[in-house]
């Protein structure tokens, strides 16, 4: 039986079963469902005929995912969906021959997801979403949003390998530029109150290196960032359509869609190993205005002709 034909005639066979991780919770990822069920639709998936999606989310607790994962691997599904790099290592973890894939990873090669871009190897493959490598051009464009900027707050949860490359870049940048830095560690949720608290009247700016962690509390951050006047770079558009300032990277609904393009190759009998990890094809420079005018920052006319803008 054909590739097509077996999606076709899977009514006559056992579902296809996909297990969601989802690293944060549904009030933030629930954006990225639609493009991925969409995009399995176009292959032929569809979800209550011949495919069955079990969505389990975490809240951003890191000590979930193991669990959700063994309980996907106990129950025998065909594929692994998640997205994050503690998430991605935590499946991968639980099973070395169910595929996993990532909607996004920031550097799967240094985190040792996958063993190269090329030719990943084992089980897991996606796309990476180039969190590590963007560190330098996010903090030329906060700079651009803030003119004079002398003093940068940065915070991020270093419990997650991707979060403290990124940070190590970006401390790397930013002593080049003689920018003065406070680093704050955010692993709990009454760190993060502390640790924005803690920079008011201490820095000009802040930079939010994320992960789920910081995606499942974004609308706190926001609101204690603001609280604080502090202007704030993050990475994602659905960081900033939750109230953050700026942020530049890729779209998760784009990566979501394409994330169910290699689950369909998986699903049709092509293996992870032989399957690239894909880089994200574009980078958006978003901004939400309403943000601005609340700290009282006029944003630079080239920095808003470039961005997309949330109001």
């Amino acid at each position: 039986m054909t590739a097509h034909q077996f999606v076709k005639h899977q009514r006559w066979e056992r579902p296809a079963t996909i297990g969601f991780l989802g690293a944060t919770k549904h009030s933030a990822w629930g954006e990225f469902i639609a493009p991925f069920e969409q995009q399995l639709r176009k292959q032929g998936w569809i979800s209550g005929h011949n495919l069955e999606i079990d969505y389990r989310w975490a809240d951003g607790q890191t000590d979930r995912f193991e669990k959700i994962a063994k309980d996907f691997v106990d129950h025998g599904v065909d594929v692994i969906v998640t997205a994050g790099t503690s998430a991605v290592a935590a499946a991968k973890k639980a099973t070395k021959t169910i595929p996993i894939v990532f909607a996004a990873a920031g550097d799967p090669v240094r985190t040792g997801l996958v063993r190269s871009l090329a030719h990943p190897g084992g089980n897991v493959t996606g796309l990476s979403n180039g969190q590590t490598d963007l560190a330098g051009k996010r903090l030329a464009l906060l700079r651009q949003a803030v003119p004079g900027l002398k003093k940068l707050g940065i915070i991020g949860n270093r419990a997650s390998a991707n979060v403290r490359l990124e940070m190590d870049a970006l401390q790397k940048v930013a002593r080049k530029l003689k920018l003065d830095m406070i680093t704050r560690d955010i692993r709990r949720e009454p760190q993060i109150a502390a640790a924005i608290k803690g920079m008011k009247g201490k820095v000009d700016a802040l930079y939010v290196c994320t992960d789920p962690f910081v995606t499942h509390h974004q609308i706190g951050i926001n609101t204690l960032a603001a609280g604080a006047g502090l202007p704030a770079m993050q990475a994602f558009r659905h960081h900033i359509e939750a109230g953050g300032l700026i942020s530049y990277g890729p779209d998760f609904r784009d990566l979501f869609g394409d994330a169910a393009g290699i689950v369909d190759r998986i699903l049709r009998g092509t293996k992870p190993a032989d399957i690239a990890v894909k880089q994200a094809k574009k980078c958006e420079l978003v901004v939400n205005l309403h943000t601005a005018k609340a700290l009282g920052l006029r944003l630079p006319k080239r920095l808003r002709r470039r961005a997309k803008v949330v109001r």
